[in-house]
């Protein structure tokens, strides 16, 4: 059932198109003139708002910049007040398991840097360079 109403209002939106195609036709060939100056007043109202739109709705990128500016200010503000608030650093009260919030709360360590060991011990022996 649902197919079929599907079905009838594919009919409906392309009988109506079919009729305001036919309108729009018997419209350019009985008055071209009217039919033109109305396509151009629509494309006009179009621009104007679309201008509007564009000036004073959208941001700009510098407003933007500057409000990604200040929402990481607040955030840096924010962390360094709950870091610095106190004596110390802020105690987290773990309640459970104190194994796996320690785990949760290491940080990992950087992988891309490694150490090359050479030969430490060993003077250049700068006479023979």
């Amino acid at each position: 059932m649902a197919f079929l109403k599907n079905r009838i209002s594919v009919f409906i939106i392309l009988g109506l198109i079919l009729l305001a195609v036919v309108g729009m036709t018997a419209n350019l060939f009985s008055n071209p003139t009217g039919f033109l100056l109305r396509i151009a007043v629509i494309l006009l109202v179009g621009a104007v708002i679309y201008y509007i739109f564009q000036r004073f709705y959208k941001a700009s990128p510098r407003k933007r910049e500057q409000q990604a500016f200040i929402r990481a200010a607040k955030k840096s503000k924010k962390r360094f007040q709950t870091n610095h608030s106190g004596k110390g650093h802020p105690r987290k009260v773990s309640s459970g398991n104190s194994l796996s919030s320690l785990k949760k709360t290491k940080k990992k360590s950087s992988t891309h840097l490694t150490v090359i060991q050479g030969k430490k011990g060993k003077k250049k022996d700068r006479a023979s360079l």
